[in-house]
C-alpha cells in the first residue's frame, strides 16, 4: 500500500495538536496529514500528564486510518518510536539514544521525546513531542533536549519533514509484513535485556523487574526477582 506524500499543516499556537487532529479525523482527513504547532498550551502525555510548552520544540500529531487487515493498532506505538528514533539518531549519533517502552526516546536516564496514541473512530491519533531547544521541568523525571546533546543545526519544521517521511516508510512495512520487523527494530534500539525497570500500572500496582523482551504484540516482558516473567500491557515504565 503506497503512502501519500505528507500534508504538513502548521499553526502558530493551539491547545493540543492531538485534540485538533481528532477534529480533523472526524472531518475525514486522510493519512499523511500532520499538524504542527509552534506553541502548544494544553498538551498531554501518557497517564494524563501535561506536556509543557517550550517554543522551539516540536509539537505534532498525525493519524492512521485503520483497516480490518491491519496489525494491532496498539503496535503503532512502536512504528512511531522506531521512525522517530532513526531520524533523531542521524543528529545525535547511533548510540546516543535508547527506546523505553513503549515509545519514549531517552538519552541516558533523561527523556528527549514522548508520544501519545489516542483512538478517534477508525483513526489512531499519534502525538509526538520532541525537546529540541529546551528541556521542560517535569517533577518525576529527568529531561533533556537536542541542544543539550550538542545538536544545534536542527529546527522543528525541518525535523518534522524527515519524521513524516520515515514514519510513512515504517507504516508501510507494518502493513505489509506485520509487527515482527517493527518489534525487531524496536528491540535493537532499546535498553538491553537485564535493564532494571519499574512499571506503574493503571490500577496503582508497581512491578519491579528486569527488562527481558517484548512479545509479538508489543507487551513488555519483565523478569521478576523470583525468575517469573510478567507481561505488562499498559502502564508507565521508569528506569531504576
Amino acid at each position: 500500500m503506497n503512502q501519500a506524500s505528507p500534508d504538513i499543516r502548521t499553526v502558530a499556537e493551539t491547545g493540543s495538536t492531538n485534540e485538533d487532529m481528532k477534529a480533523l479525523a472526524r472531518e475525514g482527513v486522510g493519512e499523511g496529514t500532520w499538524l504542527r504547532a509552534e506553541r502548544q498550551s494544553a498538551g498531554k502525555g501518557r497517564m494524563g500528564r501535561t506536556w509543557e510548552d517550550a517554543s522551539g520544540n516540536l509539537f505534532t500529531s498525525t493519524l492512521v486510518r485503520l483497516s480490518p487487515r491491519d496489525p494491532s493498532p496498539a503496535t503503532l506505538a512502536f512504528v512511531a518510536a522506531v521512525a522517530v528514533h532513526e531520524i533523531l539518531s542521524d543528529f545525535t549519533g547511533e548510540n546516543a539514544l535508547k527506546l523505553k517502552w513503549p515509545n519514549d526516546i531517552m538519552a541516558g536516564h533523561a527523556k528527549l521525546c514522548g508520544m501519545l496514541l489516542e483512538r478517534e473512530g477508525d483513526a489512531i491519533i499519534i502525538g509526538i513531542g520532541i525537546n529540541i531547544t529546551d528541556a521542560p521541568d517535569v517533577p518525576d523525571r529527568m529531561t533533556t533536549c537536542l541542544a543539550m546533546l550538542g545538536v544545534t543545526h536542527c529546527d522543528a519544521a525541518s525535523l518534522l519533514v524527515l519524521i513524516a517521511e520515515r514514519f510513512s516508510l515504517w507504516l508501510e512495512r507494518w502493513r505489509t509484513y506485520g509487527t515482527e520487523p517493527v518489534i525487531r527494530a524496536w528491540l535493537t534500539r532499546a535498553y538491553p535485556a537485564g535493564t532494571p525497570l519499574i512499571a506503574s500500572l493503571p490500577d496503582g500496582e508497581r512491578v519491579e523487574g528486569r527488562f527481558e523482551t517484548l512479545d509479538s504484540e508489543g507487551a513488555l516482558i519483565l523478569r521478576l526477582a523470583d525468575g517469573v516473567n510478567r507481561a505488562i500491557h499498559a502502564g508507565d515504565v521508569f528506569l531504576v
